[in-house]
């Protein structure tokens, strides 16, 4: 073997090498950046109806590539016992299912003190009737931060459930789900909805069917007692018949 033919050996070999270095490296890098919002969700171990619906709806995979675009991405993760409590389901809806947990995904990457002082409404991955994105209003106070969707509010706690500047994502746990008010119909009853004046009668236990009535009630209970007037003729009886009676033994 000539020793041109040793070095091309040599060369080609340094640089499959390298070659093969470079995409472990890459595969490394790649690993480290990939994120799994259900991965993270399922540490946290309170969580698994979200999972559900996130895998249900596909929000999930959305999450996962969007984390990974410039500006990221913010969750905001409803608990099992948040779901649990929620009286005014939408699950039977798969377009409402799909825009309710749309609303818990922010198109950016928000750190808590940041959320504190954000301009309102932020824009969620919900939209409306008329495809304008429904937002969310956050309002903070030192360690306090609530935020609102206009029908609900809750508290964002401040001890995120996962956040990474590098894939730039935050996911905060919340007690409530954000039902958007556009989903309520306003013909019926809401939270805010304050119930309808008692009637006193209603207060009193009694009812207009039940209302006693001047005539309905019972006369009062009188003791058999004589009036005046029949005193009277029986006084007149008495003296008659004392009278006729001295008036005969006066004539006998």
């Amino acid at each position: 073997m000539s020793h041109q033919n040793l070095f091309s050996l040599i060369l080609l070999f340094i640089l499959l090498t390298r070659a093969e270095s470079t995409v472990n490296r890459f595969r490394i890098l790649e690993d480290e950046s990939t994120v799994d919002i259900y991965h993270i969700l399922e540490g946290g171990g309170e969580y698994n109806t979200f999972i559900k619906f996130l895998k249900e709806t596909k929000v999930g995979d959305r999450i996962n590539y969007k984390a990974n675009s410039s500006d990221g991405v913010t969750v905001l993760a409803p608990t099992d016992n948040a779901f649990n409590n929620l009286t005014n389901s939408t699950f039977d809806d798969e377009h409402k299912l799909q825009q309710l947990i749309n609303y818990h995904v922010i198109s950016k990457f928000y750190e808590f003190d940041e959320l504190q002082t954000v301009h309102n409404p932020v824009e969620t991955l919900a939209t409306g009737e008329d495809n304008e994105p429904l937002g969310l209003n956050f309002t903070g106070k030192k360690n306090q931060l609530n935020v609102s969707s206009g029908y609900v509010v809750t508290n964002v706690y401040e001890k995120a459930i996962s956040i990474s500047p590098d894939p730039p994502l935050a996911v905060y746990k919340l007690d409530k789900v954000l039902v958007p008010s556009e989903f309520i119909d306003p013909k019926s009853p809401s939270s805010n909805d304050a119930p309808a004046p008692v009637p006193d009668k209603a207060k009193n236990g009694t009812s207009d069917d039940d209302e006693i009535t001047a005539d309905d009630k019972p006369s009062p209970i009188t003791a058999t007692t004589t009036k005046p007037n029949d005193a009277k003729r029986i006084n007149v009886g008495i003296l008659c018949l004392i009278s006729c009676v001295f008036l005969m033994v006066q004539l006998s």
